[in-house]
């Protein structure tokens, strides 16, 4: 897998991403408020969308919220709804529908502009190495902070960035997702905040 460089996490970041799973049962970390887990700079819930409508819907929701700067990580199988999401995203930032929000697979990352924000709409399903990203400035476009940093297949990376948003999808039927959310840091945690009121 490749690495992300150093400033992107820190030794407590590594133990949140290979304990993932456990803190969705709420773990040893925090106290579980039903489906919502809190703790100091680290929430994890689960949200439940019947169809893309939904799926969208949240998007929207959840692009409400966004602020320059911000890390959007999404994780989940081919086909679980990630670039649907980040289009949700798109046209919740209020980026024209002309704008054709398409996954960087090729690329690797596209500019997405026209709205509130830009957004930076990086795919690491071809990464391999850790030069690549290098290649791609993806850290480049983080310490920017101009806009939001959108990133499908996250968990291609050795590593999480310390301060964001994970999504992590799960197809349930032929429409229908579970998205496991967890903010980590402070903006990451203020952004699962936001979202989770209409939500869950």
């Amino acid at each position: 897998r490749a690495k992300m460089p150093s400033r992107w996490h820190t030794p407590r970041t590594r133990a949140l991403a290979s304990r993932h799973d456990d803190e969705y049962r709420g773990g040893e970390r925090g106290a579980d408020r039903g489906r919502v887990i809190v703790t100091e700079l680290d929430t994890a819930f689960v949200l439940t969308w019947p169809d893309l409508a939904a799926t969208e819907a949240a998007g929207r929701a959840l692009a409400a919220s966004l602020a320059a700067g911000d890390v959007v990580a999404l994780g989940g199988d081919l086909g679980a709804g990630k670039t649907a999401l980040v289009q949700a995203l798109a046209r919740g930032l209020a980026v024209p529908p002309a704008v054709r929000v398409t996954s960087p697979t090729f690329t690797l990352v596209h500019e997405i502009r026209g709205g509130r924000l830009p957004i930076y709409h990086a795919d690491l399903y071809r990464i391999e190495q850790a030069r690549e990203l290098d290649e791609i400035g993806l850290d480049e476009l983080w310490r920017r902070g101009d806009g939001v940093l959108a990133i499908e297949w996250w968990e291609r990376l050795a590593v999480a960035p310390v301060d964001a948003l994970f999504v992590d999808l799960v197809v349930t039927g032929p429409t229908a997702r579970q998205a496991r959310v967890r903010g980590v840091g402070r903006r990451g945690c203020a952004l699962a905040a936001a979202w989770t009121p209409p939500l869950v």
